[in-house]
């Protein structure tokens, strides 16, 4: 039998609390939890059923890395979602509840699935219509553009996607095939895993400015330009 290990570490601005439960049909998976402090910006990332992994880890590691105060909410409760890969996340609350404050940006991460059901969300609709009413950012990576489309968001803007999303989006917006991330306003979009990084420091620039996005970049040892 395994007893239960509580270890708390202390990385950076983010304090993570690990607890491993008893061995059993009930075990759980480690949980990450993590507390933002001194945070100025803040970021809002959406959790939904079938979301891509990389896309949402990557957006939510760097922008916290950044200095950003990151709130994952999940679409439908603050439930563990499983995402695309079958990999299960925890997010920190309901975007129901999280709705309730404004966020200088909204992230949308990838996924057929995950963005399907942003894209036939009512709530995320009305948060979306509200995010660009007040001039705030939106972004939105891989297939999750489509869920812009379907609530009528930034329409005739520039933006870039999944290339297979490209059709259902081209009719709307004004399609970019050949860049990884694409800036129109306050409009931000990528097109897939292998650009989750160049997305997420994107955004970051915009919240926090260049200079600490280098430092950012260099500390995981990535070039950003």
């Amino acid at each position: 039998m395994f007893s239960t290990l509580r270890r708390s570490f202390n990385i950076g601005i983010n304090s993570i609390f690990w607890r491993k439960s008893k061995a059993g049909p009930s075990a759980q998976f480690p949980s990450l939890q993590y507390s933002n402090c001194n945070m100025s910006k803040t970021a809002l990332i959406i959790l939904a059923p079938g979301a891509e992994e990389m896309e949402f880890t990557i957006a939510a590691d760097v922008l916290r890395r950044a200095g950003i105060a990151v709130t994952v909410a999940g679409l439908n409760g603050p439930d563990p979602v499983k995402c695309s890969r079958d990999i299960v996340i925890l997010p920190d609350t309901s975007l129901e509840t999280a709705v309730a404050q404004k966020y200088d940006v909204v992230v949308l991460p990838g996924g057929l699935g995950g963005s399907k059901a942003m894209a036939d969300s009512q709530i995320v609709g009305e948060l979306l219509r509200a995010q660009e009413g007040d001039g705030r950012f939106i972004a939105a990576i891989c297939a999750a553009p489509t869920a812009l489309a379907a609530h009528g968001i930034a329409c005739g803007k520039t933006l870039t996607s999944y290339p297979a999303m490209k059709k259902q989006l081209e009719d709307k917006y004004s399609y970019v095939d050949d860049k990884n991330v694409v800036q129109d306003g306050n409009l931000i979009t990528s097109r897939g895993p292998g650009t989750a990084y160049d997305f997420a420091l994107k955004i970051s620039e915009q919240l926090v400015g260049a200079e600490k996005v280098q430092e950012v970049a260099k500390g995981m040892l990535l070039t950003y330009s």
